[in-house]
């Protein structure tokens, strides 16, 4: 008796035998196929042979996703990421942020500092170098360099030395610091897209866990943030497998928030109301985040001045009658409690 995938292989083979004259071609060609198809029971007996993904940041970065660090300028994109790339390159955790997975490769392409500067964040006044183990592998640009013969462009000759450095490295996880130097106009669809593919190619081609900085345009610090905030969001976002953010505290200058902005492995555990607290410092030889604790975001963000809720004042209303307390509402438009106080007893007028 024929199991259910055989069946239906059969009848996917039968059916060829009856595709229109413009799809001949396809069943002749010996070029890889555009779709795999198989049966959705297939699918799972495929999938079940792999690992379960685990966790290298904690719940905002899982193995084999193309994750994606956004943040406003000087806010620590740089130290944070390559706090995860100790972490992972020596199987540590980045307390209290778990990262499962083994010691593994680790490629940080950093586009961002020179080496005296990179020196200058892991030692103590270029003396005591922190050891980092010789897993941690960055690469930087040469600047003077000429465009080979051979390439269309900087970008084609870009993406060609990078998988050229993946492939020597043997790194089963990459870090681009950052996003803008892959593509230069990435706040555009259409630049964002290739850009995006090309991760996503190299990610399935060599089995790796990427994770790209990128930057925010400016953003209103009254409000929370959210997935519209990342520089060219909705074509990034919409190929990356999960997405977190770091905010700024008004709080305190040198304090930071961590936020989830998308996952597909896990359900989101630090949102708006459970966001992690850090702050910068540098203990010895290694600038890093510091874990505070949890708070809710709504407690760092910038109060909005009187009268800016006016536009909200239905929408404070309607909330307020559905049982929201004045807190909760606040929370939404970046308004203290007191305002969302005033512009209810204003409307009641």
């Amino acid at each position: 008796m024929l199991q259910p995938n055989q069946s239906a292989t059969n009848q996917f083979h039968s059916n060829s035998a009856q595709l229109p004259p413009y799809c001949e071609r396809l069943v002749a060609a010996e070029d890889e196929e555009l779709f795999t198809v198989n049966t959705a029971n297939g699918w799972l007996r495929e999938a079940s042979r792999h690992a379960v993904p685990k966790m290298l940041f904690d719940k905002f970065w899982f193995e084999t996703e193309l994750c994606i660090l956004f943040a406003d300028s000087n806010l620590g994109k740089s130290i944070l990421a390559v706090q995860i790339a100790n972490a992972i390159s020596n199987g540590h955790s980045a307390s209290p942020f778990v990262c499962e997975a083994e010691p593994q490769p680790v490629l940080y392409c950093d586009f961002e500092l020179t080496s005296k500067q990179f020196e200058a964040r892991y030692s103590v006044e270029y003396q005591d170098h922190y050891e980092f183990t010789d897993n941690f592998y960055r690469a930087e640009l040469n600047p003077g360099i000429d465009l080979p013969s051979g390439f269309k462009d900087f970008d084609d000759y870009l993406n060609a030395s990078l998988e050229k450095s993946i492939v020597q490295t043997g790194a089963r996880v990459v870090i681009i610091d950052n996003l803008t130097y892959l593509r230069n106009e990435t706040e555009r669809a259409k630049d964002a897209l290739p850009l995006m593919k090309h991760l996503k190619a190299l990610k399935k081609t060599y089995n790796l866990s990427i994770l790209a900085l990128a930057h925010t345009p400016k953003r209103d610090m009254t409000l929370e943030i959210n997935r519209n905030d990342l520089q060219g969001s909705k074509m990034l976002m919409n190929f990356c497998d999960s997405a977190f953010a770091i905010g700024e505290s008004v709080i305190d200058k040198g304090m930071r928030y961590l936020k989830q902005i998308k996952q597909r492995n896990t359900d989101q555990v630090y949102g708006s109301t459970n966001v992690c607290i850090c702050r910068i410092n540098k203990p010895l030889n290694f600038l890093q985040y510091e874990f505070q604790g949890f708070g809710v975001e709504g407690d760092h963000l910038r109060k909005a001045k009187y009268g800016q809720g006016n536009d909200h004042m239905d929408e404070v209303v309607k909330l307020r009658a559905e049982g929201l307390t004045l807190k909760e509402i606040g929370a939404k438009f970046g308004l203290s409690f007191q305002q969302v106080d005033r512009l209810i007893k204003k409307a009641a007028r």
